[in-house]
C-alpha cells in the first residue's frame, strides 16, 4: 500500500504547560473513542518521570505527546496529531525530538503499545523504523482489544560508540 506523500510544514516542539490542555483535549478526542480525560493527563503528567510536549504550526497546536523516562527506555504514553494536520511531518518532528533524546549510553530504545485496530499508526511507526516485539492480549481496560507492544532499538554511529562518554562533554570537549 503506497502512502500519501507528506508536506513538511514548520513545526514548534516545545514543553506542554497547563495553558494547553483545551488544545490537547479538543485533538485527543478528535483522535480517539477512548480519550483521556483531563483528570487522566493530569494524574499523569504530575509524575516525576513524566513529561508532555505539543506542536505547534502558526501559534496553533496540531499534536501531542506524552512519554515517560525510565532508568534504560523512553516509553510513549499517548501520542496524536489533529487529523487535518496528518502527513505534513508533525509527527515525524515530535519522534525526531524524542530519538535525539536516546543514547547507546543510557536510554537506547522507544516503547510504545498500538491498538490492533490502528493501522495508521502502526504503519506510521513502523515506517519510523518500530518493531512490534509482542501481542498484549485484552490489554485495554475500556474493549477486549489487543495492542501490539512496538519498540525503537537506537543504533548509534561508529564514532559515537568509540568515543566515550556522555552527549554533553563530548561537545564541550
Amino acid at each position: 500500500m503506497k502512502q500519501a506523500k507528506e508536506t513538511p510544514v514548520c513545526v514548534h516542539i516545545r514543553w506542554m504547560i497547563r495553558r494547553d490542555m483545551p488544545s490537547v483535549l479538543a485533538i485527543e478526542q478528535n483522535c480517539f473513542e477512548f480519550a483521556w480525560t483531563e483528570e487522566d493527563f493530569i494524574r499523569c503528567l504530575r509524575q516525576r518521570n513524566c513529561i508532555g510536549m505539543v506542536a505547534e504550526k502558526d501559534d496553533e497546536i496540531v499534536g501531542f505527546m506524552i512519554y515517560e523516562l525510565h532508568k534504560n527506555r523512553l516509553h510513549i504514553l499517548n501520542f496524536a496529531v489533529h487529523p487535518d494536520q496528518r502527513r505534513h511531518g508533525v509527527g515525524n518532528s515530535m519522534c525526531s525530538k524524542l530519538f535525539g533524546k536516546l543514547s547507546h549510553e543510557r536510554r537506547n530504545r522507544i516503547m510504545l503499545e498500538v491498538r490492533e485496530t490502528n493501522l495508521d499508526a502502526q504503519l506510521f511507526f513502523k515506517n519510523l523504523g518500530f518493531r512490534a516485539i509482542s501481542v498484549l492480549r485484552d490489554f485495554y481496560d475500556d474493549t477486549v482489544e489487543d495492542a501490539y507492544l512496538m519498540q525503537y532499538r537506537y543504533h548509534p554511529s561508529a564514532s559515537e560508540i568509540a568515543q566515550p562518554g556522555n552527549r554533553i562533554s563530548r561537545m564541550a570537549g
